[in-house]
């Protein structure tokens, strides 16, 4: 396994200003500013979903840009990225907007595609994906913030019928017709609707963020998610037949991202003091496994997922983590090209080229 043979495309990253952008929180984060309080204080202060969800509130309260990301990078290079939308509120191109005038590709990598923030369900829909098109010739899809879990202590982000929902169902067909890609983020037990959407509307490219996020699947989260070997391993053998279902589509790919988010139950290291990769690969290893069997060496995209997984690992870690586990599987170099690279390009529709 060389990874120096390797041109990077980090294919899920986050970029936000919660002191001068509008989020669900920065509101939270403006006050504790002008209220300083500890981190780990105002932590305590947050609901328990929100607490298993970030693990580390640091990332979430002050800027995360070009330069915090460069300095992230560590001894990992990376040639471009895509955005990943950070739920905006008020009008969402105002997100394509300010993220394309952000400047990477001066000391940083390349910002090679935009995945914008809208809503299949909203009336408006058609005006808002116009919008962002109009505000960058980099926008490339979407992602509607779909996640819902029954455990009510587990952080939700939308009601369970999401994907569901007639108005979403009627909205949907206008990303076809204008060549966009939807990135569906989503807890494991929606991977059955993903499926049926795909099934629904195989003219939309559906990329599957990071694996279906089968929270607590390595660990206690909510109230019964994943709190005895029992139950991870039923979560385990629910997610593997559900992603192998949704994998016979032919139109959707999964990105190995988000695999250390803290909401999969991962233990929250001190800061500072990433997880051992080893030990990474001993938990996440399975699922990459399971993905490269099902989806092959065309249809895995990587991303880092940052700075959501930083409480857990680092960008280097992350690299390492997905390749040795893909490797341990069978993967050969030129699939690790295709996963870390070249099937973004792909699937993206990426000029990687300047």
């Amino acid at each position: 396994m060389d990874l120096t043979d390797l041109d990077i495309i980090d294919a899920h990253i986050h970029q936000w200003d919660p002191r001068t952008t509008p989020r669900h929180f920065s509101k939270l984060a403006t006050l504790l500013r002008y209220l300083p309080l500890p981190v780990d204080v105002a932590a305590k202060l947050a609901p328990r979903g929100d607490r298993e969800f970030v693990g580390d509130p640091s990332a979430y309260l002050g800027p995360y840009l070009p330069a915090d990301y460069r300095a992230d990078l560590g001894k990992t290079r990376v040639d471009a990225i895509a955005h990943v939308e950070v739920e905006w509120t008020g009008w969402k191109p105002d997100e394509t907007r300010w993220v394309a005038s952000l400047p990477f590709g001066v000391d940083t990598p390349a910002l090679a595609a935009i995945i914008a923030s809208a809503d299949p369900a909203a009336a408006d829909f058609g005006a808002v994906l116009d919008a962002h098109q109009s505000a960058s010739p980099l926008l490339r899809g979407i992602r509607a913030m779909v996640a819902h879990h029954p455990d009510p202590a587990v952080k939700s982000f939308a009601p369970n019928d999401s994907l569901t929902a007639p108005a979403f169902l009627n909205g949907f067909p206008q990303l076809a017709q204008r060549g966009l890609s939807f990135d569906a983020w989503v807890y494991s037990v929606q991977l059955p609707d993903v499926t049926a959407l795909a099934e629904s509307f195989p003219e939309v490219p559906i990329v599957l963020d990071h694996l279906g996020t089968p929270a607590g699947i390595f660990g206690p989260v909510g109230k019964n998610t994943g709190h005895t070997p029992a139950q991870r391993q039923a979560l385990f053998e629910r997610w593997r037949d559900d992603l192998t279902e949704l994998a016979a589509q032919p139109a959707v790919v999964a990105k190995v991202s988000g695999l250390m988010m803290p909401v999969l139950g991962h233990p929250v290291p001190p800061r500072g003091a990433p997880t051992p990769v080893p030990e990474l690969v001993e938990r996440v290893g399975p699922l990459l496994a399971h993905a490269l069997a099902v989806f092959g060496p065309d249809r895995l995209i990587w991303g880092s997922n940052f700075p959501v997984d930083k409480p857990i690992t680092s960008i280097t870690g992350a690299v390492e983590t997905v390749a040795t586990a893909l490797t341990e599987a069978g993967a050969d170099q030129d699939t690790l090209r295709k996963v870390f690279g070249g099937n973004a390009a792909r699937v993206y529709r990426m000029d990687t080229t300047s």
